[in-house]
């Protein structure tokens, strides 16, 4: 059996609530990330923004608003005000199979892992693609 603890990312960014849309933004411009879970100073999970999230916080391109002054709005919105926090969570110790079907049926991107409140982990699509070409691999070449 796996579990997904044996997958789950633990190398995590992660931002506070009242930390800006802009750090937002740019964080996951540099670190090429689509999630990031939302912690509050004990490392408890508060929430999830996503890619998604962003740009529907973002004025439109057809609003005519330069990129100066949407990173100057960006700054003074805090990512608590746009996060998620009906988020669906697992355990390390969720079966891997299981947390699969929970990401294919929901349409989820990703699943914040937890013991208790605590953030241990994320589990994302990445992950599973990562894993299917493992086993690809493991299959056409024994």
């Amino acid at each position: 059996m796996l579990y997904v603890g044996d997958l789950m990312s633990t190398g995590l960014f992660t931002l506070k609530k009242t930390d800006s849309l802009r750090a937002a933004r740019s964080l996951m411009q540099l670190a090429r990330i689509r999630h990031i879970p939302i912690v509050d100073g004990k490392g408890d999970f508060q929430g999830l923004l996503t890619h998604r999230d962003i740009l529907s916080a973002t004025i439109s391109r057809f609003a005519d608003v330069d990129e100066a002054v949407q990173n100057e709005i960006d700054a003074g919105i805090p990512v608590g005000e746009i996060m998620r926090t009906d988020v669906v969570r697992v355990h390390p110790d969720t079966l891997l199979r299981d947390a699969a079907e929970l990401l294919l049926h929901h349409k989820y991107g990703c699943l914040p892992v937890t013991e208790g409140d605590r953030l241990v982990g994320i589990v994302t699509e990445a992950d599973f693609l990562k894993l299917t070409i493992s086993l690809l691999d493991a299959v056409e070449h024994p």
